[in-house]
């Protein structure tokens, strides 16, 4: 039985040398991976190892994260017969203060020459592994690093690959949240330029939440929206990493102003599948070819993202957002994704609307629920009490109060929601009475009036998400 016991750089022949100046200088910006001495020949699948990493001594305030490889290849480190093409995704890494770490992961296939062997005890018409008939097979190996490090690598720009991390990390500098935008190069012949979000609050989400609702239609992402809200347990499945990490980034920036505060794995590697039986609520994902050894999980409700379907246990109920909020959110969002919809019965129909561009409608999207939560949270500062009596004001919310005032003493997801973590966390952020304002603030306050003056008036409903829509695409 063969198996590969060295770095691959180092011991495979066909390795073009630009390849191995990749390999021997990625320690100064990340690290690489590489499968270790335990991938078989004859079964193809190992685990992996770290090759190099930069800093090579943990610092005290950033410590390296153990079982990174894992998530270099969720599903397992393998050889494959065939040249793959080379694949790119974010893992996020949760640690145990809840803060969040991203891996940005760039896997490639390397040829390595092999001599076949079989094993003593295998049986002459043992066909179970194709793999053992193939002198020449493809092992993967996953850099983390920027962007623009393998980017130059896969163009062949002849270029050192030492001046363009000795460019990266003492020449530029990142700009804080609402700062200007910075123009560099770094060595290449490039234009590179950094442009800040204008808000630190205002979740980022390119066009993660327009891609979400494409796949999981209106009913099903906001089923999936309530059940996170709720404190339940989700957890995607697809064929493709960068759709699971999409679709969990979607969810989290539908949760604006809110902040999800529990368990955070868009990728979970197969080896850490025993996760999912934590009590706590969790939004996670899985490769589909793994959903076979997770769907007897009892209260985790199951996302396919391929399909469009979502599996709920019997035992899970997720309560609905109260009418009349529910049902103003799924008219707004039929005005953005079905703009046809409310002339579709029309004897004399205007011409056909057209949709709005992409990233335009992921805005258009998140902006119909910004105002929901406005809604939903209409008057929840009369119900703050500040304590003065420590150094650092305590603030309260009385939620009993609320709901009584609202109407909503029975109402089921609001009571979840208000005694969640996510509203705790938000009532202390935004309770006290002099800080910095965003978008939310200006839309609560607005709101009471907004509604008042759209009353059965549609283009003023569609006027005004464009508004909220347009501030979100400038951040």
């Amino acid at each position: 039985m063969c198996s590969v016991g060295r770095p691959l750089a180092a011991r495979t022949g066909v390795l073009r040398d630009s390849r191995r100046v990749v390999t021997s200088q990625l320690q100064q910006s990340g690290f690489l991976m590489s499968p270790p001495s335990d991938i078989s020949l004859r079964s193809g699948t190992g685990g992996g190892k770290v090759l190099q990493r930069f800093p090579e001594k943990d610092w005290d305030d950033c410590p390296f994260t153990t079982g990174l490889e894992l998530f270099c290849q969720p599903t397992g480190w393998s050889l494959s017969s065939q040249q793959q093409q080379p694949v790119f995704y974010v893992a996020v890494l949760t640690d145990i203060d809840a803060d969040r770490h991203y891996c940005a992961c760039f896997t490639f296939h390397e040829t390595i020459a092999m001599t076949p062997t079989k094993p003593d005890d295998a049986d002459a018409d043992d066909h179970d592994s194709t793999l053992i008939h193939h002198s020449l097979m493809y092992a993967p190996k996953s850099l983390n690093c920027l962007g623009i490090i393998y980017t130059v690598y896969m163009e062949n720009i002849q270029v050192q690959i030492e001046t363009l991390i000795g460019n990266i990390l003492g020449c530029i500098q990142v700009p804080p949240s609402g700062g200007p935008q910075v123009r560099f190069s770094i060595g290449a012949g490039d234009r590179q330029a950094l442009q800040p979000p204008l808000s630190s609050t205002l979740p980022i989400s390119h066009d993660s939440v327009a891609l979400f609702f494409d796949q999981m239609g209106i009913n099903n992402a906001i089923t999936i929206l309530c059940a996170a809200l709720t404190d339940h347990k989700i957890l995607f499945y697809s064929d493709s990493y960068s759709r699971l990490t999409a679709a969990c980034r979607a969810l989290i920036a539908l949760h604006y102003p809110l902040k999800y505060s529990y368990v955070y794995i868009p990728i979970l590697p197969s080896a850490l599948l025993e996760v999912l039986n934590t009590p706590t609520p969790f939004i996670a994902g899985v490769h589909a070819s793994l959903v076979s050894q997770v769907v007897d999980l009892l209260d985790v409700i199951l996302v396919d993202l391929d399909g469009g379907d979502i599996r709920i246990p019997e035992c899970v109920k997720i309560p609905p957002i109260p009418e009349p909020m529910l049902s103003r959110a799924k008219r707004c969002l039929n005005m953005i994704l079905l703009p046809d919809l409310l002339s579709a019965d029309y004897a004399f129909p205007p011409s056909p609307r057209k949709l709005s561009p992409y990233l335009q409608r992921d805005k258009e999207i998140r902006a119909v629920f910004i105002r929901m939560f406005a809604e939903l949270f209409a008057g929840y500062r009369t119900c703050l009490t500040i304590i003065r009596i420590h150094p650092d004001p305590f603030i309260t919310f009385h939620k009993a109060s609320f709901l009584g005032h609202r109407g909503m003493v029975e109402d089921d997801f609001a009571v979840r929601v208000l005694g969640g973590m996510a509203f705790s966390a938000f009532v202390a952020e935004r309770g006290p009475p002099y800080r910095v304002c965003d978008i939310f603030d200006e839309v609560y306050a607005t709101m009471p009036e907004q509604l008042h003056l759209e009353q059965s008036d549609h283009e003023k409903v569609a006027e005004n998400i464009k508004d909220l829509a347009h501030q979100l695409y400038l951040n």
